[in-house]
């Protein structure tokens, strides 16, 4: 075998960054699988340096690593930087390659810019490359297993890599873990849904848990499923045959429907402080929050009391939320989220503005045909600072209006007061207001892209999906954002072809058509 200096790259963020809650929050977003290639190439007899760039790391210093292979792991919002970290070190002769979500949902634009780029990626994948590693100058290598891996390092072999990055964290240093992949929901705009639920082996994370009540005195884990808890009683078991009572704080992205009260005294009494479950919208995605049909002012009542319900027995509780999806009309959802924000002063509500990832979801493709997605620059693709899909049911400056009035609403003083006074425990509290400070910033931003509608020529005629000429506005603030990344793009790097899915639907395919999922008994509350 021939030994190869590694360096694997996980951007947690999307440029360099400066403010406390980057500080804070960045290096709690690092992910399991660029964790897990690191520990896959070590195992392979290679000599690995892993970072997680959370926006503070001294670039010089990064660039000047010694390395025959750069592997980067990037969501779309961070496709900029991983071109320009790529160029950077092609130039050099280093083989790049490009896994991670946005690999899977933009692979044409992608392989512009790294030798080779991953779809499913396991360690025989991982291996293929190393052993390959030819240059591609022109148009890169795609590159996918047959599904995703049916098992991942445990936390003992990615623990050197845990521990430098939340050595970057002042405060939180969440440990990652994960105990499955896919989902059993179909949500039309999740990349999860178009993956079947599997969970990965137990006696795994029994080996993991134990490994961290060596490490850390009381750890907290973020579970990263995409739906924890489907198999409910399978997971807990394992929990409560491994853990003492006390010992480790879990925090989990879970539904409503899986959150009944006597479930939740058992997560409560397992060591569980957070809960992000997924409301969405008020008019779609009943199955979720186990609300049926009911919508509208209706299913406000039922969550709020649900939600109030989970946080008498978790203390953070994030109910994620997407905005100008095709089933609202007018103001009336955002006034419906505001009710639901006094009804639940406790609740952190997080807004994702409705964004097509390429390739990510069955729905883009429906999208892409209508003519309803536009050539944002991935940059801004991050579900905060954009959407790139035409809404059905408003005019871009009633959604952008509407958008910072409930940001506005929802983080104005009185309400982070409240919820603050509502979280019991210290530790959610902070949280919930260096968070909340971020997110009325964001009230701002959406203003500005209103008032733009009005003043520059530009932007409407772009947004409308008349022309193509990308707006001075988003160039300027990429260009400050990115700092010395802007320098280091190759060229065409902020544009992209926008309807690739459309122009041939089967390619770079990582999954079949999803077949029904079958009823687990964990799916009834």
């Amino acid at each position: 075998m021939n030994r190869k200096r590694v360096l694997v790259l996980d951007l947690a963020t999307r440029a360099p960054a400066k403010s406390f809650y980057a500080r804070v929050m960045n290096p709690n977003f690092a992910s399991i699988m660029p964790q897990a290639v690191a520990a896959w190439c070590e195992e392979l007899g290679h000599d690995v340096t892993y970072v997680c760039y959370t926006g503070f790391e001294d670039l010089d210093a990064l660039l000047a690593h010694e390395t025959d292979v750069l592997f980067v792991q990037a969501f779309t919002r961070s496709a900029l930087s991983a071109y320009a970290f790529s160029n950077l070190f092609r130039q050099r002769g280093v083989i790049t390659v490009l896994g991670g979500p946005h690999a899977r949902c933009y692979p044409e634009d992608a392989l512009k810019h790294f030798d080779y780029v991953l779809g499913f990626a396991d360690k025989d994948t991982i291996d293929d490359v190393l052993r390959e590693l030819e240059p591609r100058p022109t148009f890169g290598r795609w590159v996918s297993a047959a599904q995703q891996p049916t098992s991942l390092p445990g936390v003992a072999a990615r623990w050197k890599f845990i521990a430098s990055t939340n050595a970057k964290e002042p405060f939180l240093k969440i440990v990652p873990m994960i105990g499955s992949t896919g989902c059993p929901y179909t949500c039309s705009f999740c990349i999860d849904a178009a993956v079947e639920y599997r969970p990965l082996p137990y006696d795994q994370l029994r080996e993991d848990l134990r490994f961290l009540l060596t490490k850390r005195r009381r750890p907290i884990v973020g579970w990263h499923d995409p739906n924890f808890g489907v198999r409910f009683d399978d997971y807990m078991d394992v929990i409560e045959d491994t853990v003492p009572r006390g010992r480790i704080r879990f925090g989990a992205e879970s539904s409503l429907s899986l959150l009944s009260e006597e479930r939740l005294k058992r997560l409560r009494a397992n060591g569980f402080i957070g809960m992000l479950p997924g409301i969405e919208s008020w008019f779609e995605h009943g199955a979720k929050s186990k609300t049926g049909r009911a919508d509208g002012m209706d299913k406000v009542r039922q969550i709020s009391e649900h939600v109030n319900m989970v946080l008498r027995h978790i203390p953070y509780v994030q109910a994620n939320f997407v905005v100008g999806l095709d089933g609202d009309r007018g103001s009336e959802s955002f006034e419906l989220t505001k009710r639901f924000v006094d009804l639940c002063p406790g609740a952190f509500p997080a807004f994702n503005l409705f964004t097509a990832y390429g390739r990510a979801a069955a729905l883009n493709l429906e999208l892409q045909r209508n003519d309803r997605v536009l050539p944002i620059p991935f940059f801004f693709l991050d579900s905060n600072h954009a959407s790139n899909v035409r809404p059905l049911n408003h005019e871009w400056q009633d959604l952008y209006r509407l958008t910072a009035d409930l940001l506005r609403y929802s983080f104005s003083g009185k309400r982070v007061w409240r919820r603050f006074a509502a979280n019991r425990f210290g530790m959610v509290a902070r949280v919930n207001y260096v968070r909340g400070r971020a997110a009325y910033k964001r009230g701002g931003y959406h203003s500005h892209i209103n008032a733009l509608l009005e003043s520059d020529p530009h932007m409407r005629p772009f947004l409308e999906g008349r022309s193509n000429q990308l707006p001075g506005f988003y160039v300027q603030y990429m260009r400050a954002k990115m700092g010395p990344l802007w320098d280091a793009l190759p060229p065409g790097a902020i544009s992209h072809d926008h309807i690739a899915f459309r122009k041939d639907p089967d390619a770079y395919r990582t999954v079949g058509p999803r077949r029904r999922a079958p009823r687990q008994r964990a799916l009834v509350a």
